[in-house]
């Protein structure tokens, strides 16, 4: 049968399109089970607790200062000092701020879907040093003191798990719900001693939290001096906020990270001035750190990464066929064409099935073994040879081991896909470096019949 390479070619370009169709029905597939995942994560984090943020202690000293104000007599025009009481707070940072946190994770599984939890048990400590007189330069007789407080913003205040105590020299005070201060959100707080307000002061403190939460775990380096320690048993963490770890490391087992901070790379001192005059309240909270302890390559991104390469899969599969038509002089029917694409197809709706019951890995491995047995022993008849059926699927399987390195590897994707294109560019190009493509189309091929006694 004479056959003409421009209308053969035409045709294998419609296929390609048309199998477009099915690709990106998978593809919205995959976003609406990734959203119902993302549903049943929320509901479970809804029931439990939210990411967490941790700010302070904070130390809080309520105050009621008399206003001195002098008034004219309209009458005796005399004047005459007119006494008020205005309210306020003053607000201290610690000068040394120590968090030592070892974090265990856990699933919590809704039907097929997981959510990761974590338990954080964490040691904070550290001390105030308030100046004489707690820094105020006008007349202190004006000034009178209410009970002081320390003040922790914790964002999701279901998520502790003990009982506080603040450890406060030689006393165990307890900690109330609420945080008292508007801008820290929610919290607890705990009353303190009264203060000697004339003398220097210095107060060490510590207490221990175990919280709970999902997502993130992120910490306001609230010291003049900062040192936070978080240990997990998550080998996957992403180091998010503002500071990235002074030290870590990660390993198959978790991870151990170490932050330090001062006022000079913070500037918490203005930031919190700023809140508290009610400028912005945005910049204190959002000077924080931490880890996240989400997965960063999921099986729905991978299946999402994956589905991306399903285009270059049917050309390069396409392509083999196509070299094996003008190379052997075989006759390949665009029916056969479409059949091994649909094929290739229907890999990501099984690899994306699979992966939610039994893992990425292992679907992927099922979900690409059962496509190249199933187009390997289709091509044997096609190409009525098992030596060309074959290699044929020993290229794929190739393929499959190249693609699944691609979607493992969260730095270097860009740079393996580039690698193997152009690899597979040069494999095209030696194998067809002596063809003559003017006499390929004027070729006579005898077309193949689904004889399966005629494979060799």
């Amino acid at each position: 049968m004479n056959r003409s390479l421009t209308l053969k070619l035409g045709a294998i370009a419609l296929l390609i399109l048309l199998l477009l169709i099915p690709l990106l029905m998978i593809s919205g597939v995959i976003q609406d089970r990734q959203q119902l995942r993302d549903g049943v994560l929320e509901d479970i984090a809804r029931s439990s607790s939210y990411s967490q943020q941790l700010s302070g202690p904070l130390m809080v000293v309520p105050y009621r200062k008399v206003v001195r104000t002098w008034k004219l007599n309209e009458k005796t025009n005399q004047r005459y000092q007119d006494l008020s009481e205005e309210r306020g707070r003053l607000y201290f940072l610690p000068e040394h701020f120590e968090l030592n946190g070892q974090v265990e994770t856990e699933l919590r599984k809704r039907g097929i879907y997981e959510a990761r939890l974590f338990h954080a048990d964490n040691r904070i400590s550290g001390h105030f040093s308030l100046p004489a007189q707690l820094g105020i330069k006008e007349d202190f007789s004006d000034y009178q003191f209410d009970q002081p407080f320390l003040a922790v913003g914790i964002s999701d205040i279901r998520g502790i798990e003990n009982a506080l105590k603040l450890e406060l020299g030689g006393q165990r005070l307890d900690f109330v719900p609420g945080s008292q201060v508007r801008w820290l959100g929610e919290g607890v707080h705990v009353t303190l001693p009264a203060l000697d307000a004339k003398a220097p002061t210095e107060l060490t403190f510590g207490f221990d939290l175990r919280l709970q939460g999902t997502g993130q775990l992120q910490v306001v380096p609230v010291g003049k001096t900062s040192k936070v320690s978080l240990a997990a048993n998550w080998p996957h963490p992403s180091f998010v906020g503002n500071y990235l770890p002074a030290q870590r490391e990660v390993t198959d087992q978790g991870f151990t990270a170490n932050w330090q901070t001062s006022f000079f790379s913070t500037n918490l001192q203005e930031a919190m001035n700023s809140c508290v005059s009610g400028k912005n309240c945005e910049v204190f909270n959002s000077r924080s750190f931490g880890v996240s302890f989400i997965d960063p390559v999921d099986q729905y991104l991978k299946s999402d990464r994956a589905i991306k390469y399903a285009l270059l899969f049917i050309v390069l599969t396409f392509a083999g066929f196509f070299l094996f038509e003008v190379l052997k002089s075989l006759a390949v029917h665009p029916v056969q064409y479409a059949l091994v694409g649909v094929a290739l197809a229907f890999f990501y709706l099984l690899l994306l099935s699979l992966s939610e019951h039994i893992g990425f890995a292992l679907a992927y491995l099922l979900s690409a073994s059962g496509c190249v047995l199933l187009i390997g022993f289709y091509v044997c008849h096609v190409l009525r040879s098992v030596r060309h059926g074959l290699s044929f699927s020993a290229g794929l399987a190739a393929l499959y081991g190249l693609l699944y390195g691609l979607l493992s590897a969260e730095d270097y994707a860009l740079l393996m896909g580039s690698l193997l294109l152009f690899g597979l560019l040069g494999v095209f190009m030696v194998l067809t470096r002596k063809l003559d493509w003017y006499g390929v189309g004027q070729k006579t091929a005898k077309p193949l019949a689904f004889d399966i006694g005629a494979v060799e």
